[in-house]
């Protein structure tokens, strides 16, 4: 039965990054064809952390800086604090808000910035029973966003559907301390409600990396992303080439595990 298990759950590894592979290459073949498309290159400096405070009860805050030609050109400055809910090791639930400062074309002193508001609710499903682990994350957006030329917020709803897979490349069965391994990543954007401009679909990440276990509370990661977006005037697309580096620290604090993730 465990053979059985490990064999599909790589099976759907393979899968997955051949069609983040043929993804990306169909994107491109996009964006060529498309006049009105341009492609766009960033760097994405990330910082997530998940605090475990109870057995029930965690905060999740995150940090982003998305730049365009250097830390003096940002495309967008965002941070994002949660309430973790534990129902099970499976599954965790999220609610919280997020702030962004956008940057049209990564300048920040001619035009200035336009901030959004956003409050979300999120279910996150992890399954690590076999040496792949995936990770499903569902969640729903409320934004009050600022567009260019006009001080009023406009209200926008989004969801969002993740699917993260990662595997180590040792042979643990596990991403233990000390464990190198290759994740892979789609992300699909959808938007509805009256103010959607008669869109649904807004944008997709697809990412490709590796990463390394440092302690049982913090990993490093570095990747590629491609981030297909389509822009307000629904004739323009735009394809992101990205590459992301992070930083996850997830203390545990509850009686005896943060000795343990020290350790």
């Amino acid at each position: 039965m465990k053979s059985i298990v490990h064999s599909t759950a790589a099976k759907l590894l393979v899968l997955l990054l051949l069609s983040l592979a043929s993804g990306a290459q169909a994107q491109t073949q996009t964006t060529t064809a498309t006049p009105t498309a341009y492609q766009r290159f960033n760097t994405w400096l990330m910082v997530f952390s998940d605090a475990r405070l109870s057995n029930k009860w965690g905060i999740h805050t995150e940090g982003q800086l998305r730049q365009v030609k250097g830390p003096n050109s940002p495309q967008q400055k965002f941070l994002r604090v949660g309430a973790n809910y534990y129902v099970a090791n499976i599954l965790v639930l999220t609610g919280g808000y997020a702030n962004t400062m956008s940057y049209p074309d990564g300048n920040d002193s001619d035009v200035g910035g336009l901030p959004e508001h956003r409050s979300y609710q999120q279910v996150l499903l992890r399954f690590d029973s076999s040496r792949v682990m995936s990770q499903h994350r569902y969640r729903l957006e409320q934004r009050w966003v600022q567009h260019l030329g006009d001080k009023k917020f406009t209200y926008l709803n989004r969801f969002r559907y993740q699917l993260r897979l990662t595997l180590p490349l040792n042979h643990e069965r596990k991403i233990a301390p000390g464990t190198p391994y290759v994740l892979a990543s789609n992300e699909l954007f959808v938007v509805f409600g009256r103010n959607d401009a008669g869109k649904f679909f807004e944008q997709n990440r697809a990412c490709l990396g590796v990463g390394y276990q440092v302690n049982r509370a913090t990993s490093i990661e570095a990747g590629y992303m491609n981030q297909m977006s389509q822009q307000e005037t629904m004739s323009s697309l735009v394809a992101g080439h990205i590459l992301h580096l992070g930083l996850n620290f997830n203390p545990d604090f509850r009686k005896g595990k943060l000795t343990m993730a020290n350790n």
